[in-house]
């Protein structure tokens, strides 16, 4: 969680709330991360768009999440086992264009 966090808290304007007992993380008010337990895995849901979701659900390592789903959102499953562990630098990506995507609509 640290990691994801010194990621999210990077980006301008950033900050950290709690919502529905998630760690989540905002830009202007609006949501562009959420750390989560979904079915016993850790997942980290991002915005990419209802275009690009069905991409990202291709790859089995994702899951469409749950409540957000219908507006464009995946979760990437996260593992605790040693033999594979996350790729920071993906999330890292995966974040950015999250938060992207968010501050570049309009409410």
């Amino acid at each position: 969680m640290s990691s994801l966090r010194k990621i999210c808290l990077a980006f301008p304007n950033a900050h950290e709330t709690m919502a529905s007992g998630h760690p989540t993380f905002r830009v202007n008010e609006r949501i562009f991360a959420v750390f989560e337990e979904y079915r016993g895995e850790w997942t980290v849901a991002v915005q990419v768009g209802k275009p690009m979701q069905r991409v990202f659900l291709d790859d089995p390592r994702f899951i469409r999440t749950p409540y957000l789903g219908q507006h464009g959102w995946v979760s990437l499953r996260l593992s605790r086992r040693p033999e594979t562990r996350a790729d920071w630098d993906e999330i890292a990506a995966l974040l950015r264009g999250s938060y992207d995507w968010v501050v570049s609509r309009k409410r």
